[in-house]
């Protein structure tokens, strides 16, 4: 693995814990506030470094099934920064989240996960 991809691996696991202290912190306190959209949006920016980074590092073909389930999930996890930060500019500091945004919060942060491990596996495995 090149020094690209490493740095990419790197800033990932740091995208996978600033999205998933937004979505657990929405998911638990049923609030989108500054720390939510905050974490979401520092997780989907980190998301955009590292896949940039891994791309660039990798010499196989982006068009893989990791690749299908990454680029899917970024946009996932984008669609949902995306709905926060309209509820908190609409809203206004610390909105109640409905049960609808907690449920595709709860589904974007699993999908999330198992993107982020199957690449984990990939790396391993190689």
């Amino acid at each position: 693995m090149n020094l690209l991809a490493i740095i990419g691996a790197f800033v990932i696991t740091l995208s996978f814990l600033a999205y998933g202290i937004g979505s657990i912190s929405l998911v638990r306190f049923n609030i989108v506030g500054r720390i939510v959209v905050f974490f979401l949006s520092l997780g989907v920016v980190l998301d955009i470094v590292a896949i940039s980074l891994m791309t660039l590092g990798s010499k196989g073909s982006p068009f893989t099934l990791h690749g299908f389930l990454g680029a899917t999930a970024f946009l996932v996890m984008l669609v949902n920064a995306v709905w926060c930060w309209r509820m908190f500019l609409a809203y206004g500091r610390d909105c109640k989240a409905r049960k609808p945004h907690i449920v595709y919060t709860k589904a974007a942060y699993l999908f999330w996960v198992v993107a982020y491990f199957t690449g984990s596996l990939i790396v391993i495995w190689r």
